[in-house]
């Protein structure tokens, strides 16, 4: 039963670290040749589709399968990767929801405030404030729970070796 719940945790924290991998090295460099008003559109439209049901099933996955591995593990050799891989996990969670999500519901609000102002260039100084308050704090946030994610993951892949 142990071996089910590391495979299913190899599987589910590979995925999300591919995700935050990709997000770094593709996503955010094409976003930021973009003017700000479409970096600060598309980062919106991101931070709304993201969080969906199957975003969600890794998400929680990535903590639940190590944990149940762990938990349910015979083989003393292989508790402490799936603890470590475990304890960055959570971590990377933790920048997430300290981090990035504050700065998401940010840049949203800043949308509100946009929409709230006349047009012109009242809407372009929005976009440009918006994206200097969130964009290199986010990247570094975010550069931080990818680092982590990938330990995770090469830690959970030791350990179902």
């Amino acid at each position: 039963m142990a071996s089910l719940f590391l495979t299913l945790a190899v599987i589910t924290t590979g995925l999300y670290a591919g995700f935050l991998l990709t997000f770094l090295i593709a996503v955010m460099p094409g976003l930021a040749a973009l003017p700000d008003d479409g970096f600060t559109a598309a980062m919106r439209r991101f931070n709304e589709k993201v969080p969906g049901p199957v975003f969600l099933v890794v998400f929680l996955g990535v903590i639940a399968f190590p944990a149940v591995a762990l938990v349910a593990g015979r083989d003393a050799w292989a508790w402490p990767p799936v603890a470590a891989a475990l304890v960055c996990t959570v971590g990377s969670h933790l920048v997430t929801i300290a981090g990035n999500i504050p700065l998401n519901k940010a840049l949203a609000a800043s949308e509100s405030l946009a929409e709230a102002r006349t047009a012109g260039t009242a809407g372009e100084a929005g976009d440009s404030a918006a994206r200097t308050a969130f964009e290199a704090r986010w990247n570094i946030f975010h550069q931080i729970r990818t680092a982590l994610s990938l330990t995770a993951f090469v830690l959970l892949t030791v350990a179902a070796n």
